[in-house]
């Protein structure tokens, strides 16, 4: 029986054709994982199933009757249900608040918390995700997190779930894990619609795999017919190279290094605890490390947003103690965030005037005070074609380019700065096959060069094949290094978890 049908979907917004005539079907019971590069038309799809959007043509089935969704409400009425990315929790809620909020049990007039919390616990059970009904969800970790927002759409009786990149931010170990509740809910007769950029574990969950380009189904393959490099290549039109080449570069002097430093977030807690590394130019050093472990705090230390309690900091052998972002950047450091959307770009802003921030003061861009937009128009439409920005109008908006084209605009922009020193963090966060791609050549092209490079990344493939030397935070605290040929992705991860850390060291 057919779960789910796709008839002839399209979506026009205005200037771009989303999707362009869509057809596919999903069978009952079956994983269906669909894969594209940025700006394929993979999320206005999936908005358009679960009613966030309404499609310009075509038309959906559920259980083979023709469907009409206009809201999300429309999906949860058909059985439906979308586990986000970006978690859709309340933190100080309990993991049973979190679960119920909408439907809550009563007692007479009064919500029955005794009853949530026993109601949580029979369904944790029935499909095996254990948790705690009782704990603070901002307190869990991700993956814990993770099996909440699962518990919450199966409560409200969906039978057909859409996972929208739900390994993003997960470890090896959680993502096993939640590929395990993937089948135990498959094996339950549950639909899975899997989105994902990551071919490697497409191969590893799908049964079947539709790939778009460019708003098109490109084709619909089983997986036990294909393999990852024609996946990459029916996503991205071409051959891609998948394995990330080794080069070599002459290690040079210490482009940055600190000392026993301590850093405090915003809350006032110490989330940085006594750590002292340096990167030497021609080398990069990742840092691996589960989100929230310090390496937010680290960075924004080290780029002049917050001051370290203790401790101390160099760039090119000058003391960073109470030095401004824009002097940092003019001693020579360049900063890839991975917050496209608050630090990287003025998403109102151009192109054109995105592609100079921080070199705009600068001749030939300005004359005095006045700005020379020729020049930053040329220079712009240079960096659009050496970095394939598409669609390359250097007077469009930031904010209207796919998240693909936003990090290469970012970039353009960082690495055509004066600098030694790179901060790269979370680079390919989101990114598709072709932009990953991308993004490691420059990379490696900085090393190349002498540049030395700080990597911060939850991917461990990254850090394992772009690194040259590996820092595991776990805490606060640096608890290991090592080099990509002493270790493997599951050995980091248990550490990354704790597994074998002393606690005494880092309590």
């Amino acid at each position: 029986m057919k779960a789910l049908e796709v008839h002839n979907i399209s979506k026009m917004f205005p200037g771009n054709l989303a999707n362009d005539n869509i057809s596919f079907s999903v069978e009952k019971g079956e994983i269906f994982a669909i894969v594209g590069e940025n700006g394929a038309g993979k999320s206005t799809l999936m908005n358009i199933i679960y009613g966030i959007y309404t499609p310009t043509a075509g038309e959906i089935y559920v259980n083979e009757q023709k469907a009409r969704i206009r809201s999300a409400e429309d999906a949860i009425q058909l059985h439906m249900g979308m586990v986000h990315q970006e978690f859709m929790l309340i933190p100080r809620f309990t993991v049973a608040q979190n679960i119920v909020v909408g439907d809550e049990p009563r007692k007479g007039i009064f919500f029955d918390y005794t009853r949530a919390v026993r109601e949580v616990k029979e369904l944790s059970d029935k499909v095996a995700l254990t948790v705690d009904a009782t704990a603070i969800t901002g307190d869990l970790p991700v993956g814990v997190q993770q099996r909440v927002e699962i518990l919450k759409v199966l409560r409200r009786g969906a039978e057909i779930l859409i996972f929208d990149e739900p390994t993003a931010v997960l470890t090896p170990e959680e993502t096993q894990e939640l590929f395990v509740t993937m089948r135990k809910l498959q094996s339950q007769g549950k639909t899975i619609l899997f989105i994902s950029h990551k071919l490697k574990e497409v191969m590893d969950i799908a049964d079947r795999i539709a790939v778009l380009r460019r708003g098109k189904v490109q084709g619909i393959v089983n997986k036990k017919d294909t393999n990852e490099e024609e996946l990459a290549r029916m996503m991205v039109g071409r051959n891609v190279v998948l394995e990330i080449p080794k080069v070599e570069a002459s290690v040079g002097p210490v482009a940055f290094s600190c000392h026993d430093l301590r850093v405090k977030n915003a809350r006032g807690m110490e989330t940085v605890r006594d750590i002292s590394f340096d990167v030497r130019g021609g080398e990069i050093v990742g840092i691996a490390g589960v989100q929230g472990n310090g390496q937010d705090e680290l960075v924004n230390a080290m780029i002049g947003f917050t001051r370290p309690t203790s401790g101390s900091m160099e760039l090119n052998g000058k003391s960073m103690r109470l030095v401004t972002t824009a002097e940092l950047r003019r001693q020579g450091m360049s900063y890839i965030t991975e917050d496209r959307a608050r630090r990287g770009l003025v998403m109102p802003y151009t192109v054109r005037d995105n592609s100079v921030m921080g070199q705009h003061l600068n001749a030939p861009f300005s004359r005095g005070l006045r700005m020379n937009y020729d020049k930053i128009a040329e220079f712009a439409e240079g960096k659009v074609r050496e970095y394939d920005i598409r669609p390359g109008d250097v007077l469009d908006t930031a904010g209207s380019l796919s998240g693909g084209n936003q990090q290469k605009l970012i970039l353009a922009r960082e690495l055509s700065l004066p600098h030694n020193f790179l901060i790269a963090s979370q680079p390919t966060r989101g990114l598709d096959v072709g932009a990953t791609e991308f993004v490691y050549r420059k990379l490696l092209e900085e090393k190349k060069s002498g540049k030395a490079i700080l990597l911060i990344s939850l991917e461990l493939s990254e850090i394992l094949g772009l690194s040259d030397r590996i820092l595991v935070m776990f805490e606060g605290h640096i608890v290991g290094e090592t080099t990509p040929d002493k270790t493997t992705e599951e050995a980091l991860g248990l550490l990354m978890l704790g597994v074998g850390v002393d606690r005494k060291v880092v309590s």
